[in-house]
């Protein structure tokens, strides 16, 4: 920056008033930013003294430094790569939009310093996308082990009850089954076969005494005629 520049600075500096409102301390909801006075009575208005100056042509910075960037640039909002052709590096300086995302801001604020253009608001933009697969990772592995771990205890006592379990029932129902039907049947059947002929052979004695009592009252006397004739 030259030196007459910054002479021209310093005395912009000297030159420059703050003017503020009138009234901005008597009440809370009046800020200090400047609003012309237009009251009738107002004595801003009038220009009395002890009640704040009015902005006038002579507090105005010298037109060479006019609307400079105190770092001796001439400020050009920027918010896309081809904004940044017909810069002058020894003039101009670069201001990246705020609307511009961190993504974008990263190639746009590169390309700005390899044209030789001065970044005022540069950032350093950390990046975010190594650290999200980083806790993934982390996860995933966690889960890895796991999963090794639980087969390894599941597999093996799995087998062995299961084992244990179609050992034991078979011989039980083959046990049950087997003599509970058949010897129940049989015995029925022997019964009944074995009280058959003793109804038959208890029936045959009786036949033959009545047969020989019948004979025995047909018996003759002495004489040789029979006592029913």
């Amino acid at each position: 920056m030259a030196t007459e520049v910054k002479r021209l600075i310093r005395v912009r500096v000297d030159k420059g008033a703050s003017f503020k409102r009138d009234g901005y301390g008597k009440k809370r909801q009046l800020s200090d930013s400047w609003r012309k006075p237009r009251g009738q009575h107002n004595k801003q208005r009038e220009q009395k003294k002890a009640k704040g100056a009015l902005p006038k042509p002579g507090f105005g910075s010298p037109i060479a430094v006019r609307g400079m960037h105190p770092s001796g640039f001439f400020e050009a909002l920027i918010s896309s790569i081809k904004e940044l052709e017909g810069l002058d590096p020894k003039t101009h300086a670069v201001r990246i939009s705020a609307t511009v995302g961190d993504r974008k801001r990263v190639a746009l604020q590169d390309a700005a310093i390899a044209a030789g253009l001065k970044v005022l608001n540069a950032r350093t933009v950390k990046p975010k996308a190594k650290k999200a697969p980083a806790k993934p990772e982390a996860k995933d592995e966690g889960k890895q082990k796991k999963e090794e771990k639980k087969p390894s205890k599941s597999k093996a006592p799995a087998p062995a009850k299961k084992e244990a379990a179609k050992a034991k029932p078979a011989p039980k129902t083959e046990e049950k089954k087997a003599p509970a039907k058949k010897p129940a049947a049989k015995p029925k059947a022997d019964a009944e076969e074995k009280k058959a002929p003793a109804r038959k052979a208890v029936a045959k004695p009786k036949t033959e005494k009545t047969a020989e009592a019948k004979p025995a009252a047909k018996k003759s006397t002495k004489s040789g005629v029979k006592k029913n004739e």
